[in-house]
């Protein structure tokens, strides 16, 4: 239930944000509570959102001086509910949603300025506009948001060539849990000026600030490109598949993803427009996608050449290359909505472990075994980075059984993946996150001096742990 305090508050959080600036309605409320995958299911009296960077200290100032909990929400896609209340009734959601400005884009410079309720995809758009690139990409693009991809440190598709995140920010600007506002929206490449605090906001999940904006890096805009979907013999030939192209000519390869049979046939039978490219059906496929800025760079040829030369070496069973944007775009759909088309089959346990590259193959077959013989008749379904090493090692519900009580399972079944991601020197969290999801793994994993010094951190940053509670830390 609210605080006694709470009627008290709401009042001074009108006064502070003004109509448009604060939800109090169940109705309005409701989307904001529950997370992406639809675990968990928060509590609480208002929904708090701020037109400015003023308004967001105003804000967590006045939860400050209540001692009133404060959870950020970007585009609430979280795999982790990292972005959901708990259940008192007590936090104050903090939406970001309509601090949505591109405050600066300078191609000579190749930044962009970008606040945190900016669109991911509407960032991507500016960019192109501009004659440049802003390269992160992933299936949420639509609705995830700068703020949150930062705060969470997304991965995607692109990470291979570009990096996380993080390696794709050069200054933040944030709210701090006392309510003062730090400016390091600096466009600097090169600053060697003590810690790097912008890096303790990226990947914090909102527990020791709010990003209200940040500077971005852009990148040239690709000018010839190449995408292929092949059908390879097993997991060994896809590593190989990847290594040929990284060894003809490795900043050329902006993807390289790698799909399961199973995960591709749940895509061709849930999702309308999606079907396989190929004659006939494999077990094991991947996506290669090529870019070069420049116009002459041959992508295309560079495709066939290694291509021919994996069908040679048994490597590769079948292939097609786009032959346009759009049949591009339909090879990437075959991939981007294997989440959509896991969630239409039913329950699902999602695992987003990473391991050395040279590792994934032994991963995901050591898994896939491990799982099955777990809960008989699940159905493993891993895809992924496989160029970085990070694959999501999901395990579909067997067909009849009951979603509760696969769900249920839902520990058994991460404990089973991380203890041979474990033994392969891997980690149990690639590119989600922690969230309230995967606090409870975090003492045996980042326990000791990793572990005692985060919480020193969250204790000198935000003493009254007002932000963002029961994320990340155990």
């Amino acid at each position: 239930m609210p605080d006694t305090h709470a009627p008290a508050l709401l009042d001074r959080l009108a006064a502070i944000l003004g109509p448009r600036g604060l939800l109090t309605e169940a109705a309005d409320i409701a989307p904001h509570l529950v997370d992406w995958r639809n675990l968990y299911q928060g509590a609480s009296p208002a929904v708090a959102r701020p037109g400015s960077v003023e308004e967001v200290a105003a804000v967590v100032r006045l939860c400050a001086e209540t001692r009133t909990p404060l959870v950020p929400q970007g585009g609430n896609t979280s795999m982790v509910a990292g972005a959901t209340p708990d259940a008192t009734g007590r936090t104050i959601v903090l939406s970001l949603a309509r601090l949505n400005r591109i405050r600066d884009l300078d191609p000579a410079d190749m930044t962009m300025t970008a606040e945190a309720g900016v669109v991911l995809k509407a960032a991507q758009d500016a960019a192109a506009e501009a004659g440049c690139l802003f390269p992160l990409s992933l299936g949420a693009e639509g609705t995830a948001t700068i703020g949150g991809v930062l705060s969470t440190n997304a991965g995607g598709n692109t990470t291979v060539r570009y990096g996380n995140a993080r390696e794709l920010m050069l200054g933040i600007e944030a709210v701090l849990p006392d309510g003062s506002v730090w400016n390091g929206l600096r466009r600097l490449r090169k600053d060697n000026t003590g810690y790097a605090l912008r890096h303790l906001l990226v990947g914090a999940e909102g527990t020791l600030g709010v990003i209200t904006a940040a500077v971005l890096r852009l990148f040239p805009r690709p000018n010839d490109t190449a995408t292929a979907f092949c059908a390879v013999a097993d997991e060994d030939a896809a590593l190989a598949l990847f290594r040929r192209f990284r060894g003809r000519d490795e900043a050329a390869v902006r993807a390289f993803e790698y799909m399961s049979g199973a995960g591709v046939d749940l895509a061709v039978k849930h999702i309308e427009g999606v079907a396989l490219p190929l004659g006939a059906r494999a077990d094991h496929y991947v996506l290669v996608d090529l870019a070069s800025p420049r116009p002459d760079a041959g992508l295309r040829g560079m495709a066939e050449a290694v291509l021919e030369e994996a069908f040679e070496a048994g490597e590769v069973l079948d292939a097609t290359l786009a032959d346009s944007d759009a049949a591009a775009k339909r090879l990437w759909r075959i991939r981007e909505e294997h989440p959509e088309a896991q969630k239409r089959e039913g329950a699902s346990v999602k695992n987003d472990v990473s391991v050395p590259v040279s590792k994934v193959p032994e991963m995901i077959r050591r898994c896939s075994a491990a799982l099955v013989a777990l809960i008989p008749g699940s159905r493993p379904v891993p895809f992924g980075h496989i160029g970085d090493g990070n694959i999501h090692m999901n395990l579909e519900q067997p067909e009849g059984m009951d979603p509760a009580a696969f769900l249920a399972r839902s520990h058994d079944i991460m404990d089973c993946v991380n203890a041979i991601v474990r033994d392969l020197g891997g980690s149990f969290s690639a590119e989600h996150g922690i969230g309230r999801l995967k606090t409870d793994m975090m003492e045996s994993w980042r326990g000791g001096p990793e572990l005692a010094a985060m919480r020193a951190i969250k204790s000198a940053l935000d003493p009254l742990g007002i932000m963002n509670p029961g994320k990340v830390l155990p």
